[in-house]
């Protein structure tokens, strides 16, 4: 997977704001095995939000301090959590857990989608919030069906810097699902199931592009945990993969 190049478009490239620092975010891939080829979901943004207007993206956003405290069942895999917090400012293990939590809370926020198990019954005293939305539906989120697949920091300078890691979950995990979370007035308006080869025609922003060739490439490898999880940074002035 060490030939992926990042090519930014010219929008990308701009440097015109003081620069800040990444903000901790998390997205995912919903992959449906369930055919031969298998399948991704993708949302399209609104046309009219400032930041990616109209793309076709992955669920996903910034971590926040409840993520930190929902309960949850099952455990991140040992070399997720250690990639997890390769390369981390002050390293935990409940951070690598809130960065995965975060990745399922804005899935469902964005989708409706309850990733989980509800055979443990209702989490008691879960965060205000989505989280307690989420609880209500008698729904554990589970750990143990997330997968780190890839990390990538945007280049400095930018109108919004994030340090995304990007995780992977089976449709099958499907615990649930809430209706009207999409649609003309909300984050996404629409979502797609379509092949990885598909989802390369549409209105991606470049990261994305890259995400899914490094997914669909450790798909046809098996998938197996002691892949390597690929960082993309710039270094030096030019975009960088290296490797967890």
């Amino acid at each position: 997977m060490s030939d992926h190049v990042v090519t930014l478009t010219q929008a990308e490239r701009a440097r015109v704001r003081v620069n800040l620092r990444p903000k901790d975010a998390a997205t995912v891939l919903i992959i449906d095995r369930s055919a031969r080829t298998p399948r991704v979901l993708m949302g399209k943004r609104h046309p009219g939000h400032k930041f990616m207007p109209g793309k076709f993206v992955f669920p996903g956003g910034r971590i926040d301090p409840e993520d930190r405290r929902m309960t949850a069942t099952g455990a991140l895999d040992q070399i997720c959590e250690n990639r997890l917090m390769a390369r981390m400012q002050r390293p935990s293990p409940m951070k690598a857990r809130a960065l995965a939590l975060a990745a399922i809370r804005e899935t469902f926020e964005e989708t409706g989608l309850l990733f989980g198990s509800s055979e443990l019954g209702t989490p008691e005293k879960p965060p205000a919030g989505s989280w307690a939305g989420f609880a209500s539906h008698g729904i554990f989120p589970d750990l143990s069906a997330i997968t780190f697949v890839a990390r990538a920091v945007t280049p400095p300078r930018r109108p919004k810097r994030f340090d995304t890691r990007f995780f992977t979950i089976d449709y099958g995990a499907l615990a649930g699902k809430v209706e009207g979370m999409t649609g003309p007035d909300s984050e996404l308006i629409e979502l797609v199931w379509v092949t990885f080869a598909d989802a390369q025609k549409l209105d991606l922003p470049t990261i994305t592009q890259v995400i899914l060739k490094e997914v669909d490439a450790r798909l046809s490898a098996g998938f197996a945990p002691y892949l390597p999880v690929p960082y993309y940074w710039e270094k030096n002035g030019h975009f960088v993969r290296e490797e967890l």
